[in-house]
């Protein structure tokens, strides 16, 4: 039997059982995110309201979210949104979810651009903009090109851009990799696909974020080999590389690198959890 009356308490200790015995992970924090969604509230009111009766519309919609995301749907598409360094941004199946880790490759760059000018910068597989788009925020003075292969993604990345009103420092580009770039720039950042071709079917949002987006090849470094290939002539002299990986793939990265620029410094930053997260080369 459906219940016709449930309060928001009610709603969200639902929820959260819901996706606890569906291994779902963070079940509290999801069913709050989703129910927030509903109700289209922010969470201080959502916890003020929280003996509020939801309508029949409210409830009703509220268990249909739960059955798309039980069904494997993420939550950022449901709702449209995700956090990334203290930025929302929109989100939608043309674009892969930001994710936490990749915020370490922002934090680099920022201490990088804190060291030395940085006065161009290209972010390549720019997605949904996440990257471009924190850092504009944060450096003023720079100019960034955002790169992606997909045109879906740079309408996405440009709203982003718009939203957060830094489109006119942001130069959105269509093309492969490095390809697009006009002129050698301060600093590189990618965030490129690096899921071996194997495991593709292991990622949580598999079916639903681009494949193009997350198909690394057979080791997980074919996009990443190509992009150092087209590397020569993009950096200017004491520029910098950043690129997310894999765990695991550290070793393999920077050997790479290093056979290709033997006169680079190269640097290696894990994750909070111990992983291989970011390699950085410097032009030396």
């Amino acid at each position: 039997m459906i219940e016709t009356s449930i309060k928001i308490k009610e709603a969200l200790e639902h929820g959260r059982r819901t996706f606890a015995a569906s291994d779902i992970e963070d079940p509290k924090l999801e069913a709050e995110v989703l129910l927030r969604h509903v109700l289209n509230i922010d969470r201080v009111r959502l916890y003020l309201d929280t003996g509020r009766e939801l309508s029949a519309a409210e409830y009703a919609t509220y268990r249909l979210v739960l059955k798309r995301r039980l069904n494997g749907e993420p939550s950022a598409y449901i709702t449209g949104h995700r956090e990334f360094f203290g930025l929302d941004f929109y989100v939608d199946y043309r674009v892969l979810i930001p994710r936490p880790e990749t915020e370490i490759m922002v934090e680099t760059a920022l201490e990088f651009a804190s060291a030395r000018p940085v006065h161009l910068i290209a972010d390549i597989g720019t997605g949904s903009g996440a990257v471009a788009v924190s850092l504009a925020t944060r450096l003023t003075r720079a100019t960034i090109y955002a790169v992606d292969i997909s045109d879906e993604a740079l309408t996405v990345a440009a709203e982003n851009a718009r939203k957060h009103g830094v489109s006119d420092r942001i130069r959105f580009l269509r093309g492969d990799l490095l390809a697009p770039i006009p002129e050698a720039v301060d600093m590189i950042i990618a965030n490129l696909p690096y899921v071996k071709e194997a495991e593709l079917r292991e990622v949580n949002t598999w079916g639903y974020e681009p494949a193009l987006a997350l198909d690394g090849g057979k080791d997980g470094l074919d996009v990443i080999r190509r992009l150092i290939g087209q590397l020569k002539g993009k950096l200017k002299p004491g520029g910098a590389l950043l690129m997310e990986i894999g765990a695991g793939q550290g070793s393999a990265v920077t050997e790479i690198l290093a056979d290709t620029f033997p006169r680079s410094e190269l640097r290696l930053i894990s994750d909070g959890a111990g992983f291989d997260r970011v390699v950085t080369l410097t032009i030396t």
